[in-house]
């Protein structure tokens, strides 16, 4: 009984310690004003990644059988439904053969020009804004030192100030600073960068189905039986 009476107290005597838990918005505003930068620049990034996502997830989109539809009416001599079967179709291969389709008769040479003019337009056109986001790539983790230097200074600062009463509470705003702007700052700049890779992947591909079948399209006007 007395053995029971004395843990007791033990236990009573023992101080708890109370858990702290902090959420990531919590977190985040211990960083400072820069981490309003850092999220603005990673809805731009998102915004960015999503439109530009979806607009090549739309130009990547041809039908196998385009260009064989394209041969037969060509080689039977249905320009007019070769045209309307492109205007079906909203991406750059089809955006680029009716425009030779639309300049047969004319020398090869124009020919070629002319769909090499719209892919050009075309491989432009998926390529506007991707400049942005290799921007935020590279500049949001020169924000995040940014803090890392500020809150370092205003560490020191608070020191400074302290003379001998130093306390690791002045140092605390300050570090936090420092620690959580690196961190959002690499977060989003990692992040811009994977996305920024990915998108011009993609990009390459969508070139690769335009060069190929431009040349695909020269050979079939090269046919004889289509100069004849």
């Amino acid at each position: 009984m007395l053995f029971s009476l004395l843990q007791a107290d033990i236990v009573d005597a023992v101080p708890v310690q109370q858990e702290m838990s902090y959420s990531l918005i919590e977190m985040a505003t211990k960083g400072g004003w820069l981490m309003l930068f850092l999220l603005a620049l990673s809805i731009i990034a998102l915004y960015l990644f999503g439109k530009k996502w979806w607009m090549i997830r739309q130009a990547s989109k041809v039908d196998k059988n385009f260009m064989m539809d394209i041969r037969d009416y060509i080689h039977e001599g249905k320009v007019k439904s070769a045209q309307t079967l492109c205007s079906k179709y909203d991406n750059p291969v089809a955006r680029m053969i009716e425009s030779g389709i639309s300049h047969i008769g004319r020398p090869l040479n124009d020919i070629q020009a002319a769909v090499e003019n719209v892919g050009n337009v075309e491989v432009a056109r998926l390529e506007k804004g991707l400049p942005y986001l290799a921007t935020i790539a590279g500049g949001a983790p020169m924000i995040g030192f940014l803090g890392t230097v500020t809150g370092m200074v205003e560490a020191f600062f608070n020191m400074s100030q302290a003379g001998n009463n130093i306390d690791i509470t002045l140092l605390s705003s300050g570090i936090y600073t420092a620690m959580i702007t690196t961190v959002g700052g690499l977060i989003v700049g990692i992040l811009a960068y994977f996305g920024y890779n990915f998108l011009t992947a993609r990009i390459s591909n969508i070139v690769f189905q335009m060069e190929n079948s431009t040349i695909e399209f020269m050979d079939l006007l090269n046919d004889p039986t289509i100069q004849k």
